[in-house]
């Protein structure tokens, strides 16, 4: 029996009896109330619109026989503890970054977004039509939940420094705000690793607590105004190229909804994911043109630290893969980007380089 297989039974089979009759769809009667928990501040820019999108989709497509209401961070739990009230069935389900739990398991990184990973539309054709989206029920279920990707945020931004980076050595000792494996990355290069909702980096960044932040990319990041703190702004990042949001509901109460209803959330979830990447893709470009009017230095690691960002991110997948799941999933989306990958160099990179330079 492979760990994942006698994780699974551990976690759900001394419940089996309960659930197979929770499974039984349930009578349409009243109207089913069900509470999200988020990780993101009320109004935060893209992250909690996701969040809202998926519970009025929900509303809407369930002709009114279910009923979300989204908490913001804070409101009922505190934004990093979404994952055990869900679990413990102390709110219905949560909306959040799934690589904020990697102390519960550190595969959950890759279903938003790991060092040198995938784009967003590599996540997509694994998620879809690789087994991602297989694996990720698989993980949740160890923990009793029902998970599904309910938004991209796309490529994040390097992030927000108080001066510029010149080499690795600058980022010995950084206060550097970063979660996820990219932040364990950091940390083999020197840095301290902070892993802050959120909602409270401004005041960190402001206040010195944190030397640097990354948060999302020029929209998100103009919203949340770091750019009257520091102008030093690095746009591409080798933590999250792509930084998928999850949606995800306890098992039980999930198994006790009719199938229509279990269906209206997982097609909410999957439109929550391309509306929100759009949402950043469209509004990204005129955000970072405002920002360098602003007078943001707009920059770019040098190869020397993007060398080191390589070797470090190695060190973390090297630190996780005696994890039996981590490095099945590892296998297969590594698999699954390089496949991707190959047909996108040849079309797409190829199609835009020569569209830019006919255009001009």
């Amino acid at each position: 029996m492979d760990r994942r297989t006698f994780l699974r039974k551990s976690a759900l089979g001394g419940g089996a009896a309960a659930a197979t009759a929770l499974a039984a769809p349930a009578i349409a009667q009243d109207k089913v109330k069900l509470t999200m928990v988020t990780s993101w501040g009320r109004g935060l820019a893209g992250v909690f619109d996701a969040a809202q999108k998926v519970a009025d989709n929900v509303n809407a497509m369930s002709d009114g026989s279910i009923e979300i209401e989204v908490k913001a961070a804070g409101e009922l739990v505190g934004a990093f503890e979404v994952f055990d009230a869900v679990s413990s069935g102390q709110a219905d389900m949560y909306h959040a970054a799934d690589y904020y739990f990697i102390s519960q398991h550190p595969a959950f990184a890759f279903f938003t977004g790991v060092p040198f990973g995938m784009t967003a539309t590599e996540q997509n054709n694994w998620y879809y039509h690789g087994g991602g989206k297989e694996r990720h029920h698989e993980l949740g279920e160890i923990f009793n939940l029902k998970s599904f990707l309910a938004g991209n945020t796309g490529t994040q931004a390097g992030g927000w420094f108080r001066q510029e980076i010149a080499g690795p050595e600058d980022f010995n000792g950084l206060k550097f705000r970063m979660p996820g494996l990219g932040g364990k990355a950091l940390g083999y290069m020197g840095a301290s690793v902070q892993n802050l909702p959120g909602a409270e980096v401004y005041q960190a960044l402001a206040s010195g607590a944190i030397d640097g932040t990354e948060w999302i990319g020029p929209w998100a990041d103009e919203k949340a105004g770091f750019q009257e703190i520091t102008k030093f702004y690095y746009t591409a990042g080798f933590h999250e190229p792509s930084a998928g949001l999850t949606l995800a509901v306890n098992l039980e109460k999930f198994n006790s909804l009719t199938s229509q209803q279990q269906a209206a959330i997982e097609v909410a979830s999957g439109h929550a994911n391309v509306w929100n990447l759009s949402q950043y893709l469209n509004n990204n470009g005129a955000a970072l043109a405002r920002l360098a009017a602003g007078g943001v230095k707009i920059l770019e690691f040098p190869d020397s630290v993007w060398d080191a960002f390589g070797g470090a991110a190695q060190q973390v997948y090297d630190e996780f893969m005696g994890d039996e799941i981590f490095a099945s999933i590892y296998d297969e989306y590594v698999a699954s980007m390089r496949a991707s990958s190959q047909w996108l160099t040849q079309s797409i990179s190829a199609y835009r380089a020569q569209r830019d330079r006919v255009l001009g």
